[in-house]
């Protein structure tokens, strides 16, 4: 056989059998590569650690539920603690959809040294860990620091906040919940940008353009469970479920920002304890209230 006939019958073999290896990849793609509304699994994080002014240390958690649309509810205990000294150290057993940040936090002693604080998560028959300890790296401040303040301008208050909500309430009733929240007007409101700064893109699709596939979680964001956020003139204020069964949802309600009054309205797909965090934010200082509420 001459040689170039040879590498003609290698070149065509070869190709068949590429063929035949891209359809096998192609038919056991990998998981990872694809994205799901639910049934996936709950990875928790270390999100850095900080001081405290009596020498302790609050070390900081969060997650990524791997789900875009399911919200999941893992009970503290063996499928969800806080070694050593737990399970039970204070994180939630809620969790909201996708990447939510410092969560919870756990203060440990001055003495704590280069010991690890451990959160495990189990979901679906698969245990995730996220690691703490006092990496000089992983240092951040405090929740709730405005920063430094220039000289001779005041210095920034935090918000006041009090959250008014009944203990309890009988299960198929909504419920109201009310934050009065003040603010020194500091610090100074951000600056209004020009026509067309920091404006985003828009994606508009046309009519001979390609369809959208099937496999696109994001799409479903108008069913994704998220904290109830409520904007008064220059604070927020946040209502984030912590502890409770599935089901529980917040929606905010119009509120009039002249008086200071963010309201929202709960309703619960089930009985049990629930817990809520409320934030009333200035941008730059954080107040936090949690409060428990028991449907009946």
């Amino acid at each position: 056989m001459s040689t170039c006939l040879r590498w003609l019958v290698l070149f065509i073999v070869s190709g068949i059998l590429g063929f035949g290896a891209g359809e096998e990849l192609r038919a056991q793609a990998d998981p990872q590569n694809y994205l799901f509304n639910s049934g996936q699994t709950i990875q928790p994080f270390f999100d850095g650690w900080s001081h405290n002014p009596d020498g302790s240390f609050e070390m900081h958690f969060g997650y990524l539920n791997r789900n875009y649309v399911e919200d999941l509810g893992v009970e503290v205990g063996l499928n969800n603690r806080v070694s050593p000294e737990g399970p039970d150290r204070g994180q939630p057993d809620y969790f909201y959809p996708r990447v939510n940040r410092r969560v919870f936090s756990v203060t440990v002693p001055t003495d704590w040294g280069d010991r690890e604080l451990i959160w495990q998560v189990t979901t679906n028959d698969e245990s995730y860990q996220a690691v703490g300890w006092l990496q000089p790296e992983w240092e951040i401040a405090p929740t709730g620091t405005g920063g430094a303040t220039a000289a001779g301008e005041p210095e920034n208050q935090p918000p006041s906040l009090q959250v008014s909500a009944p203990a309890s309430v009988v299960l198929g009733e909504p419920l109201t919940m009310t934050a009065t929240v003040g603010d020194d007007g500091l610090p100074p409101a951000p600056r209004e940008r020009s026509p067309g700064r920091g404006t985003l893109p828009t994606f508009e699709t046309q009519d001979s353009g390609p369809t959208l596939p099937v496999n696109v979680p994001q799409i479903q964001r108008d069913s994704r469970n998220r904290p109830a956020r409520v904007q008064l003139d220059r604070l927020s204020v946040t209502w984030t479920q912590l502890r409770g069964p599935v089901g529980a949802r917040i929606e905010a309600e119009d509120d009039d920002a002249a008086e200071g009054v963010a309201t929202v309205t709960a309703t619960f797909a089930s009985t049990g304890v629930y817990r809520f965090r409320v934030q009333a934010s200035d941008r730059r200082l954080t107040t936090s209230e949690e409060i428990s509420i028991t449907v009946r």
